[in-house]
């Protein structure tokens, strides 16, 4: 069964890799794609912006123009857009995943509101290594909660906005899952000056920005003699979108309701 899948973000770096894999996947097909009011993109075929030649489908500014009930959108845009995007699924039964980072505890509240409402995926990083990492952070969390130290340690490029990364935020959660921790109340996100001894309870969370690092994400266990090091590295965009596939290809099948990468991996 093919997926209709709608772009958000078409003219970006993230959209115009995504329309260009999905034209080449068997079981989706591009049937929309969005950009923001005023951008030069809207109006142009989505094909020729992504370079890889005209379509037959062109780039709008209004999602609710193309989100119908058998669409399934992928947004990589900015937190407000794609939150306004969740509302805008969830009031046609558009399925979406939303793979943008940086949403506030307010919009995020909202999001996981509105999800339910329709079929949805909220994740920070869709990249299958990225989700492996996330489970096996998990178990290793659970096992190794007496003497062993949690740090995350996440670098960027310097063009990044968000710090941390919506992944170190989700890996520092996971953690806390796994050790019954508050993530909220024991995250330390920096460290300067006078700081004190580092408490049992700490979850450290350090992020570095330069050059064009695609995204690197390390976590750290560190023990007395010993200390055990889960790190994934991204290569290139193409691991984040082709995790984004995946969800657009398993998500329209579903339920309504909300759910993560580790759903559709079945982890």
């Amino acid at each position: 069964m093919t997926a209709n899948v709608v772009v958000c973000g078409a003219a970006g770096r993230m959209g115009r890799l995504l329309v260009s894999l999905i034209h080449d996947h068997a079981a989706l097909h591009l049937v929309g794609a969005v950009e923001a009011a005023g951008h030069p993109a809207v109006g142009s075929d989505a094909g020729e912006v992504a370079g890889i030649g005209a379509l037959g489908v062109v780039v709008v500014d209004d999602y609710a123009a193309v989100a119908t009930p058998d669409t399934v959108a992928l947004d990589f845009t900015v937190a407000e857009a794609a939150l306004d995007h969740l509302r805008t699924a969830a009031s046609t039964g558009a399925a979406i995943a939303i793979g943008t980072t940086g949403l506030s505890a307010e919009q995020r509240a909202e999001a996981e509101q509105l999800a339910p409402r329709t079929r949805t995926i909220i994740a920070p990083n869709m990249s299958v290594g990225v989700n492996v990492l996330l489970k096996l952070v998990s178990d290793a969390a659970r096992i190794l909660q007496d003497g062993f130290d949690p740090e995350v340690i996440e670098i960027h490029h310097r063009y990044k906005i968000d710090a941390p990364s919506g992944t170190a935020l989700a890996l520092g959660r996971t953690i806390a899952e796994a050790q019954a921790k508050d993530f909220e109340e024991q995250a330390r996100f920096s460290r300067h000056g006078i700081t004190g001894q580092r408490t049992d309870e700490e979850i450290g969370v350090q992020s570095l920005r330069g050059g064009d690092v695609v995204g690197d994400h390390t976590v750290l266990f560190a023990g007395f003699g010993e200390r055990l090091e889960l790190i994934h590295r991204s290569q290139s965009r193409e691991c984040l979108a082709r995790g984004a596939l995946r969800a657009a290809a398993w998500l329209p099948d579903q339920a309504p309701g909300l759910y993560t990468m580790r759903d559709v991996l079945g982890l």
